[in-house]
């Protein structure tokens, strides 16, 4: 330690000491705070002891005073402790049964583990199954394309063949011409293109190339003789399509059926094969098919029945049940109770308590396969399975069929309460009950099953215009589907696709609480369905019925759901003037406040006319693009009221509101807006008497006569239009007539074209307030002569023919059988039949249209729509209240018939009608006279009366080819009998040549060129159809005597069968009971012809509807002139000898 410290030197203990009290000083400040902080612990201290006390002195008080009132309550201890006890032991005994219970639970979810462990091995076992079976019907498939591709190869060669073949024949068709010796083609190639000359005795009928043509096309055998110059001749109806499905909304040709005595529509599309969705063969077949492709096809490994065999109904019960979320299987077919979840293994559905039968039987009319007829067959369902036996009695045989119902099977109403037209998979069945009622159990049997199977109930098919419609993800009790849907009205309806007709359920609006949640989802954010997958991102829209669950719409877009927010809430009729656009929170203010005049709110910019675009929509729309093509629709709309009304600009205006219009018939979305434009843009914040938009307020006349807003908008046009009505003003005058165009489309509904050139000159250039039908066209006659006939936007055609037939004295068309005819825009020789609801200004732009797509480059406004006016149903019965004007078009069209050879009459009395119907035309004959000069005066204008004449009057057939000589020996036979009838009035020759003319059975009868397809005992190539009152009667070809005719009781079906005319004949015999006939005609022919055939039997059950005092043979009686014999049924052949009064009517 010496040493130690002695290294270290000397100490300076100063220093030292310094450093040690100033230490001590730190410490003795240390000190003095800390006696300082437990100074004031300890007063703590105290306070908390002087605290102390006072609470115990409280709590021993109040000890005092419990024990009080316990002495003065008297509480017996022991009483209080023997029942605890008594509730300690039920506490424990109810324990003890809980436990009980928590393990049979535990037990049974152990069970039902098991089985659902099993359950997925049958599932697995299944697949591999389904799997193997995928396999080998692969490799059948790919056998079976193989051998289809070396069957083509074959074809081709032999198509390659054939062409040579008739690269031959063409090098051989100068060379057939010139041979003297005609084969029978090459003669029946030439009776077909109409080459008469040689058929003097029997007269010959002039056909159109048009229907030939038609026959041609199916059998070439009858062109391989005929010359290159007839085959140029002919010509198709291919561009005269456009216009008739423009007018028709389905081209194709239907398919009727009679049942008690009407024509009933069973399919809107021709029969394409011979099933007809019937597995029911003929009569002679249909018990005893057993044979092995049947076989195959009924055990195969990919039919219903097989599966069946195969697989338990318990397993496919269990494999589904898990599948399919409970919603799926829902709809709303009553709002005001919550949907029903239908389990798809239940044996019967459940709705309010009771049980829905998914069994029954009983009698139906079944339409047969190959021939379309009613057959009567006892009908079992069972099982989800239709079959249908002949009797009851056949139930323990063989059935002749069955229906199998599944996912995709669907039923339709016929136009008949009796039948219903039921489609599966395959096929598509007519069925028909003997009475509604019986058809209404049916129905109602038939939903359960299909509501069972494919959650599809028969809901009725919404009717009126939507609001908005679109593609939506409907989500109640957690489950999601994705559904089309429409808003009609105040009930919003959602389909399983946007094709469907009939709804899966709807939804009750009114009242019920409409609002935009926050993504308001059961189970995760992403929904998938259809294929497609809605992120995070979509919007929620949520509606609250009374009485109901929240139903929740994800939308995709915001657009979408701004759209469908204020449509939902509009028509859940709430006050919310926070939803949509500025214009529409406008309009749900004035709303509330009824339209007050002295508003402010009236006098909003966004309510008055702007001269500046407009940056955003009036209305909501659902889409960016809509939106873009809104502020289109606004610029187009002031580009027509800006721009004046001058012959060089007319052009101009015309475009604009047909484009425009357009747009909106287009997008159904957009007439809203443009009717909110148009109240815009004729409303002005000036003083009245300023000048105002005039062209606004006829664009909005046209605007209003094609379609209407909906509400609020309707609401807000109205009171516009009623603000402005002043008749001593000009714009009051066409604000009074936007009214009448409102109340007119209001009772006959929307447009379905846009306006046309003549629409918009006339609302244009006169101002049409001063007349009721402001506009007008001609409707033209047999005759000649034309009537100029008014209508308005709204005219339909019915109405156009009652001011027509006012006008022109005429009765009824139901009591004349008179129609409404069109040309074709095409120029072709064809007619359209006008039906009663369709309205005039929508076939004179229809029209219009066709024919600047058909004709194109040609200067518009030359050409316009033709009506013709004239007898398209003729009725004898009704003869005897013919007015004179009916009497003398018939005249006229009876002798159109004859020039075109379609009335059977000699050379004879061909120039006696001749000269009748110029004693008509012209008057008495005025015979050339010499002066005592010698000169011959009235020479040259009596000759140009004869020639008119005979042009006029005469058939072609007979004056064609006449030489110079032979027609100036015609001149002077007319001549001699045109004098005969000196002094005779207009109306006795029409009375005389009426009768003449009646004397044809056939007098009134549509004649239609035909050739049958099966062969007859006839043998002929060509017949004509003749559609009368009576029936459907076939006449020769050549002199038109009658070969057979059919009653229309005896006709079951007629209509299309795939590109021909067919007609199933009942004919009460045992051995064939049913006859089927099929002919080729031109697809319009056939179309006319059908139609023709169901106005005649519709209008006979009209008649026997309203006279029910008359019997129906009185109604339905044949007339049978003299021996000529007219069968109830069908009618065997003629023979020659047998006399007519065909070609010799006198």
């Amino acid at each position: 330690m010496a040493e130690l410290s002695e290294s270290e030197g000397p100490v300076d203990w100063r220093e030292r000491c310094v450093a040690l009290e100033s230490q001590l000083m730190k410490f003795r400040v240390q000190a003095s705070k800390i006696r300082e902080l437990l100074a004031e612990k300890m007063q703590q201290l105290e306070r908390q002891v002087i605290d102390a006390e006072r609470q115990a002195e409280k709590a021993f008080h109040q000890v005092q005073v419990m024990e009080e009132k316990l002495k003065a309550a008297n509480i017996q201890t022991s009483e209080s402790e023997t029942r605890l006890y008594k509730k300690c032991q039920d506490l424990e005994s109810v324990m003890q049964e809980k436990d009980d219970i928590i393990q049979n639970l535990a037990l049974r979810l152990e069970e039902q583990k098991q089985v659902r462990i099993q359950e997925a091995k049958i599932i697995e076992e299944k697949a591999a199954k389904i799997k193997e079976w995928v396999t080998v019907k692969l490799n059948e498939l790919e056998v079976e394309n193989q051998n289809l591709r070396f069957i083509n190869q074959n074809q081709t060669e032999e198509i390659r063949a054939i062409q040579s073949k008739l690269q031959e024949l063409q090098g051989k068709k100068v060379s057939c011409v010139a041979t003297p010796k005609l084969s029978e083609g090459q003669r029946l190639s030439g009776l077909t293109f109409g080459c008469f000359l040689s058929r003097a005795k029997s007269p010959p009928h002039v056909v159109r190339s048009e229907e030939i043509s038609k026959m041609l096309s199916k059998e070439p055998e009858f062109t391989e003789g005929k010359c290159i110059e007839d085959s140029a001749a002919m010509v198709s109806y291919s561009a005269s399509g456009l216009y008739t499905s423009l007018i028709y909304k389905n081209m194709t040709t239907p398919v009727y059926t009679t049942l008690k005595g009407k024509a009933t529509q069973i399919s809107s599309s021709p029969f394409l094969d011979d099933s007809s969705g019937s597995e029911e063969e003929d009569s002679s077949r249909s018990s005893s098919r057993t044979s092995e492709s049947d076989t195959r096809s009924r055990s195969g490994p990919s039919s219903p029945r097989a599966l069946k065999r195969g697989v338990s109904v318990s397993s496919v019960a269990s494999e589904s049940d898990y599948a399919i979320p409970p919603d799926a299987y829902s709809a709303d077919l009553e709002c005001s109770q919550p949907e029903q979840k239908l389990p798809k293994t239940c044996s019967s559905s459940s709705e309010n308590g009771k049980n829905e039968p998914l069994e029954k039987s009983g009698y139906l009319l079944k339409m047969s396969g190959k021939v379309k007829t009613w057959k009567r067959r006892w009908f079992v369902l069972k099982g989800g399975e239709l079959l249908y036996y002949k009797s009851p009695s056949d139930v323990i045989r063989k059935p002749q069929g069955h229906i199998e119902l599944s996912a995709s099977s669907s039923i339709v109403r016929g136009d008949n309460k009796q039948t219903v037209q039921l489609t599966t998979e395959k096929h598509t069945y007519y069925l028909t009950a003997d009475s509604p009622n019986i058809l209404e159990e049916w129905i109602k049997v038939l939903q359960n099953v299909l509501r069972v199977q494919a959650a599809n109930p028969l809901c009725l098919q919404p009717e009126g215009k939507p609001t908005a419609k679109g593609l939506l993800t409907k989500v109640k009790h957690g489950y999601s589907k994705r559904v089309w849907c429409t808003l009609v009205g105040k009930i919003l309806y959602y389909f399983r696709s946007q094709e469907d007709k009939f709804p899966l359920g709807q939804i009750k609006l009114w009242e019920a609480k409409v609002e935009e949640v926050d993504r308001s989802c059961d189970s995760d954010e992403d929904y998938e369905a259809s294929g497609r997958c809605l992120l995070s991102t979509h919007y929620t829209i949520v509606i609250h019925p009374k009485d109901q669950g929240p139903t929740y719409l994800l939308i995709g877009s915001k657009h979408e759901k701004d759209a469908w927010l204020y449509h939902l809430t509009v028509a859940a009729g709430s006050n919310n003037v926070n939803v949509g656009s500025e214009f529409e929170q406008l309009v749900c203010k004035l709303l509330n406040i009824e339209g007050e005049p002295s508003s402010q709110i009236w006098r909003h910019p966004t309510l008055c006319h702007s001269k500046e675009g407009i940056l955003s929509p009036l209305t909501t729309l659902p889409s960016e693009a809509l939106q873009t093509e809104a502020i289109k629709l606004f610029k187009t709309c002031q580009l027509f009221i800006n721009a004046a009304v001058d012959s060089p600009a007319i052009d101009y205006h015309i475009s604009l509101a047909q484009s425009a219009l357009q747009v909106c018939l287009t997008h159904p979305e957009l007439q809203n807006e443009i009717c909110c434009q148009l109240i815009k843009q004729t409303r002005r914040r000036q003083p009245q008497n300023q000048p105002g938009p005039l062209q606004g307020w006829q664009l909005l006349a046209l605007c209003v006569g094609l379609f209407l807003p909906h509400h609020p908008f309707l609401w807000l046009l109205q009171l516009h239009l009623k603000r402005n009505a002043d008749s001593r003003t000009e714009f009051g005058k066409y604000a009074i007539y936007c009214q009448r165009c409102v109340e007119r489309t209001q009772q006959n509904g929307d447009r379905e074209a846009r306006p046309s050139r003549m629409e918009i000159l006339s609302t244009l250039l006169r101002n049409p307030y001063h007349h009721s039908l402001p506009f007008s066209i001609p409707v033209h006659f047999m005759n000649g002569i034309y009537q100029v006939v008014g209508f308005d936007a709204s005219t339909t055609v019915e109405e156009f023919l009652n001011t027509l037939n006012q006008d022109t004295g005429m009765r009824k068309p139901a009591q004349s059988g008179f129609a409404l005819f069109t040309d074709d825009p095409s120029g072709r020789d064809l007619e359209h039949c006008l039906q009663g609801n369709i309205k005039i200004c929508d076939i004179i732009s229809k029209w219009e249209q066709a024919s600047k797509e058909q004709q194109p480059g040609k200067c518009e406004g030359t050409r316009t729509v033709r009506l013709t006016y004239k007898n398209r149903l003729y009725f004898s019965m009704q003869a005897r209240g013919e007015t004179d004007r009916e009497k003398l078009l018939l005249l006229y069209q009876t002798n159109d018939q004859i020039i075109n050879g379609l009335f059977p009459l000699n050379k004879d009395l061909a120039l006696e009608m001749a000269a009748l119907l110029a004693q008509v035309e012209i008057g008495d004959f005025e015979r050339p006279f010499s002066t005592p000069a010698g000169h011959v005066t009235n020479q040259c204008k009596a000759n140009q009366n004869l020639k008119q004449v005979i042009e006029k009057f005469y058939p072609k057939r007979y004056r064609d080819g006449c030489s110079e000589e032979q027609l100036r020996q015609l001149y002077q036979r007319l001549s001699t009998r045109w004098m005969a009838l000196r002094g005779h009035s207009a109306a006795d020759c029409v009375r005389i040549y009426l009768t003449v003319a009646r004397k044809w059975p056939f007098f009134g009868a549509k004649l239609f060129f035909a050739k049958p397809i099966a062969p007859s005992s006839s043998g002929n190539t060509f017949v004509w159809l003749a559609i009368h009152e009576n029936g459907l009667s076939i006449l020769e070809y050549t002199s038109m005597r009658l070969m057979v005719s059919y009653v229309y009781k005896s006709l079951m079906t007629f209509g299309g069968y795939q590109d021909d005319f067919m007609v199933v004949i009942n004919t009460h015999s045992k051995d064939r009971p049913t006859e089927k006939l099929l002919f080729a005609m031109a697809k319009p022919k056939i179309l006319e012809i059908t139609l023709l055939i169901a106005s005649y039997i519709n209008n006979f059950f009209q008649q026997k509807a309203a006279f029910h005092h008359l019997s129906a043979p009185a109604l339905l009686s044949t007339r049978t002139p003299g021996p000529h014999a007219r069968a109830n049924g069908s009618q065997p052949l003629l023979s020659n000898s047998r006399p007519t009064k065909g070609p010799t009517l006198l």
